[in-house]
């Protein structure tokens, strides 16, 4: 065991860390002065992410956020590494099966949908919470992401957007259980960061009228400032729900 218990550290655990919004928000709280737990599928994205960061503060853990076995070994091996868990940025997420009409959608791409993007979070918030509530000083803070599709959907996402009102349920009743132990949690919905998976939007993407339109996007490291004010609260406070967007994306104002 390699407890890290130095005064005043704090321990996030980033799942989705290997590429994206994860690696930016990952790399930011490092930069912010937190340790960072990597989790992601696969291990060479995570070895990628980390490695600007200082190795003493870093540590990489292969993770398939389904398997409630593996997230158990995520959060055991952050306790053993550094002591405790401060912070979970609930980020893995998959947009499998958009762009498919709903008449056409199998049932395997939802079950997967639904596998990652609330099955997922949810054992990810579930071992936070046991830490947290475990740990000595008791509590933390989890952060959910949703997305704007947790308000409004896009044409052919319905697993996507079904599983991000989900995460709006599950952050609310994470705040509500978590009160007597110190535990906050809150939601970021993010809207036309630059990733991967919104290149489509620079390309042109199917809009609610039919037509295909260029949207704008905004860097991921406006997301990632944002992530970091929200952690950096006392527990006293607590950002609730926080929409974060493109400014001039088709969102307000649509329909």
């Amino acid at each position: 065991m390699r407890t890290d218990t130095r005064t005043g550290a704090r321990v996030a655990v980033v799942t989705g860390a290997g590429s994206g919004i994860g690696r930016s928000v990952a790399r930011a709280l490092a930069e912010a002065g937190w340790r960072v737990a990597l989790a992601g599928r696969r291990p060479e994205p995570l070895e990628e992410t980390a490695a600007p960061l200082p190795p003493e503060d870093v540590l990489c853990v292969p993770t398939d956020v389904t398997s409630a076995a593996q997230v158990a070994a995520l959060f055991a091996a952050v306790r053993d590494r550094f002591g405790r868990v401060d912070l979970l940025f609930n980020n893995a997420g998959s947009f499998a099966g958009g762009g498919v009409p709903v008449e056409d959608l199998d049932p395997e791409t939802w079950r997967a949908v639904v596998d990652v993007n609330l099955t997922g979070a949810f054992l990810c918030a579930q071992a936070a919470f046991r830490a947290m509530k475990e740990q000595s000083p008791q509590g933390g803070r989890i952060i959910n992401n949703g997305s704007i599709s947790a308000h409004v959907p896009r044409p052919h996402s319905i697993a996507y957007t079904a599983t991000k009102h989900a995460v709006t349920g599950l952050t609310k009743s994470l705040s509500l259980d978590g009160r007597p132990y110190r535990i906050a949690c809150g939601q970021i919905d993010i809207g036309n960061a630059a990733t991967d998976m919104t290149a489509r939007m620079q390309t042109g993407i199917l809009q609610a009228n039919g037509e295909l339109a260029v949207e704008p996007v905004m860097d991921a490291a406006d997301v990632a400032a944002t992530v970091v004010h929200m952690a950096g609260l006392p527990l006293e406070a607590n950002v609730q729900f926080a929409t974060v967007m493109a400014t001039t994306m088709p969102y307000i104002g649509r329909g």
